[in-house]
């Protein structure tokens, strides 16, 4: 699958919001071509997650994060995270 890079000037709008009946928060991304793209709360917090983690790092230029389940789920979590790859 081809690698698509959203610039800035891609993105009309972004909307942070808890939907109603919910308690997680879901944020939506609008595209200049109408395109719609919704993540949950445990996706945006593990890419702000990823993010500062490169950005504050002294050393580190990358962090890739998988999906998977972790041995030891916490109690309360869902049982798919997106992990960090040692490999």
């Amino acid at each position: 699958m081809a690698e698509r890079v959203l610039k800035t000037s891609d993105v009309i709008g972004v909307e942070a919001r808890i939907p109603e009946g919910h308690k997680h928060l879901r944020t939506t991304i609008t595209l200049a071509d109408g395109e719609k793209i919704s993540l949950q709360e445990a996706t945006v917090a593990a890419i702000v997650r990823a993010y500062i983690h490169v950005k504050t790092h002294p050393t580190a230029t990358s962090l890739t994060l998988r999906g998977g389940t972790p041995e030891s789920a916490k109690e309360g979590f869902a049982a798919w995270q997106l992990i960090e790859d040692d490999g």
